[in-house]
């Protein structure tokens, strides 16, 4: 039976870097949401441990912003582009993974040379279309932008990458169709990557402020990040940082409590998704 070799000194260097590094991505959050628990006259001081707990910052928020429709408005949108994403870009994936036709290389390059564009570029095009179209103020103004993604499509065509041609020969055999290939037989086979897009994405849109902005005048039709976002900018504040703090660990905790839950799979996808050609 072989020993465990004694930690170096470099080991514990770089253990140390590495809890060095933790400590500085947590340490703002740790402060931000120990802030929504101090009086305003403390919100300024780096200390984390208030004098008192208190919660009027977050009774202000239910009190001054819908918080309720926002955050339902908000599970919907995020939720139906998530499941979209997952349907149209496993789609596709597959298409640019496992099928011949000519032109594939060059459809897939394409897709990578659109994940290099800043959404600025296509935002006032994209504003035009929903103009047209009469969705201003609509559901689909904050859904069917999102549908597709060139990060998803990227991540699913590399995974499925690795699954077995003769698995999928087997299904034609037996008389499955290629969308009963994909949601039987290949998605079954590759969780952590829908996971890790399904999260990915369902995080984009959950935070994403500037398009609701845009498209979304509606009140009762807005997002929570755009609530939140128009409460801390808006005056409606007050200037109370504690409140703006108190919106801001709010809008988070979903996004928190996701990445918590299925972490798992999302390390384990990012680990194996090398590019394969």
């Amino acid at each position: 039976m072989k020993r465990a070799r004694p930690r170096s000194g470099i080991h514990w260097l770089l253990y140390l870097m590495l809890v060095v590094a933790a400590l500085s991505f947590i340490y703002p959050f740790v402060w931000m949401v120990m802030a929504t628990l101090k009086p305003e006259a403390e919100v300024a001081g780096l200390s984390l441990w208030p004098s008192r707990f208190i919660l009027d910052h977050y009774r202000a928020v239910f009190q001054k912003i819908p918080l309720g429709r926002a955050f339902v408005n908000s599970v919907f949108v995020a939720t139906t582009v998530t499941a979209l994403a997952l349907v149209f870009s496993s789609i596709t994936g597959y298409a640019l993974a496992k099928l011949r036709f000519r032109g594939r290389e060059l459809v897939f390059s394409v897709i990578l040379f659109t994940m290099m564009l800043p959404f600025q570029i296509t935002l006032i095009p994209m504003y035009i279309m929903m103009v047209n179209f009469g969705w201003l103020n609509t559901y689909q103004a904050l859904i069917v932008p999102g549908m597709i993604s060139a990060f998803g499509i990227l991540i699913l065509r590399q995974s499925f990458l690795s699954i077995p041609q003769d698995l999928l020969d087997a299904a034609r055999i037996d008389g499955c169709s290629e969308l009963r290939i994909i949601f039987q037989v290949v998605w079954p086979l590759s969780k952590p990557a829908l996971i890790t897009v399904g999260l990915i994405t369902f995080m984009n849109s959950w935070n994403d402020v500037l398009w609701p902005i845009i498209v979304m005048r509606d009140r009762d039709m807005m997002t929570m990040p755009q609530a939140v976002a128009l409460f801390a900018v808006g005056g409606q504040a007050d200037a109370q940082m504690g409140t703006i703090l108190a919106a801001a660990t709010l809008l988070g905790l979903p996004i928190i409590a996701a990445y918590l839950f299925l972490q798992k799979h999302f390390i384990a996808s990012m680990a194996s998704s090398g590019l394969k050609t």
